[in-house]
């Protein structure tokens, strides 16, 4: 599902690829969906492309957006856009306990936090796919064996 959701640098909100042509996309935007062309030269990036710095293996943002789901019980985020610094790494913290706290900056959680909200809105919750599935409950044994 992430696969279609694209982030467009200079761009506020995501973007839903409507449409590819040689040098350009199609993309409605999930703020008032509109229709516009983004070209190559703009820096365009899936949603199923993006990782979250860990202690160890990057995590992919599909899994951290199902996991907020699971703590916010499938509803929205209720946060203030001025929220300190601070504050946004301990609601991450609460999310992914290992995240890397210096290369995971308080813009980036804000942004994942908007982002989620904007695609629970839109409806678009189906966050991870099978394959991803199947690594996170692959991870999830691993870590049980290592407590054992």
């Amino acid at each position: 599902m992430l696969k279609k959701i694209l982030s467009v640098s200079g761009k506020p909100g995501l973007f839903k690829l409507i449409s590819e042509g040689k040098n350009m996309f199609i993309v409605e935007s999930l703020i008032d969906h509109k229709r516009i062309p983004v070209y190559m030269r703009d820096k365009v990036v899936s949603l199923k492309d993006i990782s979250v710095y860990t202690a160890g293996e990057e995590l992919s943002l599909s899994v951290v957006l199902n996991k907020i789901k699971e703590k916010e019980n499938g509803q929205a985020i209720d946060y203030n856009p001025a929220i300190k610094p601070e504050e946004l790494r301990a609601y991450l913290e609460t999310i992914v306990p290992d995240f890397d706290k210096e290369r995971v900056y308080p813009s980036d959680i804000k942004k994942m936090m908007s982002w989620y909200n904007l695609l629970l809105k839109e409806g678009l919750t189906d966050f991870v796919g099978p394959e991803e599935e199947a690594k996170e409950e692959e991870e999830n044994k691993e870590k049980e064996k290592s407590n054992l």
